[in-house]
């Protein structure tokens, strides 16, 4: 009996099949891990690279003096009435009161900030790009970044350094370490 051609052609194509199958498999196996080892390295950095982002030198100025203060106290007053004010600035203050992190979109650590008696700042510190700022109800810190209008007082943004190189970037001092 003389083998019948159709099954000779199925056999090949049921094999190759299967091998692409378990390609495509192993590709899908290969992404997904490749995307959880790079989510890991982004969100759960090890001490070695949280250090390269916590700085402990001195920058030129971490603590203000009493003119720079009142100066940054006055800008932040007159901008009160000015809905598009954008600015950079830096100050110390005592922290007011922690709240609870943003977690949508980039992720921010958020405090509440007060330069001086009847101003009120949150502060929106990014910590996808900077480590988190330890602070308590209560501590002095100092900080620079950039301050945006809103109707509860304003927010500093960019307390952190800027991951382009293109700003300067801003900074938090707490308990002697500055975070960037």
């Amino acid at each position: 009996m003389s083998p019948n051609p159709q099954k000779k052609r199925r056999y090949p194509f049921k094999r190759n099949l299967k091998r692409k199958i378990r390609r495509i498999i192993f590709m899908l196996v290969a992404a997904a891990l490749a995307t959880g080892v790079n989510y890991y390295n982004k969100n759960y950095s090890s001490d070695k690279e949280s250090s390269t982002q916590t700085s402990t030198t001195q920058l030129s100025s971490t603590q203000f003096s009493e003119s720079e203060q009142q100066q940054a106290i006055k800008k932040i007053r007159d901008a009160k009435n000015n809905t598009s004010a954008q600015f950079w600035v830096g100050f110390n203050g005592k922290v007011v009161k922690k709240l609870k992190d943003d977690l949508s979109g980039s992720r921010h650590q958020k405090f509440l900030v007060s330069p001086s008696s009847g101003i009120t700042l949150l502060v929106a510190h990014n910590i996808d790009l900077a480590s988190r700022v330890p602070i308590n109800k209560g501590d002095s810190i100092s900080l620079y970044g950039r301050y945006e209008w809103n109707n509860r007082g304003g927010v500093m943004h960019w307390t952190h350094h800027d991951p382009k190189g293109k700003k300067k970037g801003g900074w938090i001092k707490a308990n002697g370490k500055v975070y960037r």
